[in-house]
């Protein structure tokens, strides 16, 4: 079996994306394999990956699709990509450095050691955001909030975008089930994985907003998020998830 896959999906990232591959080929002491879904970015994205494709043979893959389709759909793809590859340890990652890469092995370390999920996770231990306004912050840290409240499950940061499955968790998940497509997937997988009893293990981690490149949050991914909460939570009573 494969170790480690990193999935990054990306929507105009050129400013970003060799730097990031680099860096987690050439700068760090595990290995991983990197996976881009890219979402037909007008700006060249796939092109530059493609100039790395032989650089990085065996490590570095794509996958381009026909337009933007969403954040979770593009995970999606990824995750079952993973799978029919036989990758142990699926991981979860923004293009842009708001995420450290170095925290990639903290998260793989969790889950080695008996997570069955690890989150890289902003509020875990105290608010560790750095270079957002102040209002993002509180609507972010409250959204977690929320989401806690609504739905019972005992994470702090159900909305971030960081973070390392097992393939069991994934085997286990019906992943056609999963229905939101913005920030609100993240929610969703989480609760999917709590719910089935998995182990999720919060890793406190420093974020960091974007240097170069322009954010892809808007109202609306946010408003999903916040009404689908409520309906993630309405379903499960009718919905079965074994436990494992």
């Amino acid at each position: 079996m494969k170790e480690n896959l990193v999935i990054i999906p990306t929507y105009n990232e050129k400013e970003n994306i060799e730097k990031i591959i680099r860096y987690v080929f050439e700068k760090l002491p595990v290995e991983f394999h990197i996976l881009i879904i890219d979402d037909n970015s007008p700006d060249g994205t796939a092109a530059i990956v493609k100039n790395f494709i032989d650089v990085f043979s065996g490590k570095l893959f794509i996958v381009e699709r026909e337009g933007k389709q969403g954040l979770g759909t593009a995970y999606i793809e990824g995750f079952r990509w993973a799978l029919s590859n036989g990758y142990r340890y699926i991981f979860e990652m923004d293009a842009d450095f708001s995420h450290n890469p170095d925290d990639l092995v903290r998260l793989r370390k969790a889950c080695v050691n008996g997570a069955d999920m690890s989150v890289g996770s902003r509020y875990v231990s105290g608010i560790n955001v750095v270079n957002w306004p102040l209002t993002r912050v509180l609507m972010s840290y409250f959204a977690s909030l929320y989401v806690r409240i609504i739905t019972g499950m005992k994470v702090h940061d159900s909305t971030a975008g960081f973070a390392c499955y097992t393939d069991k968790v994934l085997r286990t998940i019906n992943l056609e089930n999963i229905r939101m497509k913005g920030y609100g997937f993240q929610i969703e997988m989480k609760f999917t994985t709590w719910k089935h009893g998995f182990k999720i293990e919060e890793v406190p981690i420093v974020f960091i907003d974007r240097q170069e490149g322009t954010s892809k949050m808007s109202g609306g991914i946010f408003s999903e998020a916040l009404f689908g909460v409520i309906k993630l939570k309405w379903r499960s009573f009718f919905n079965k998830y074994p436990k494992v």
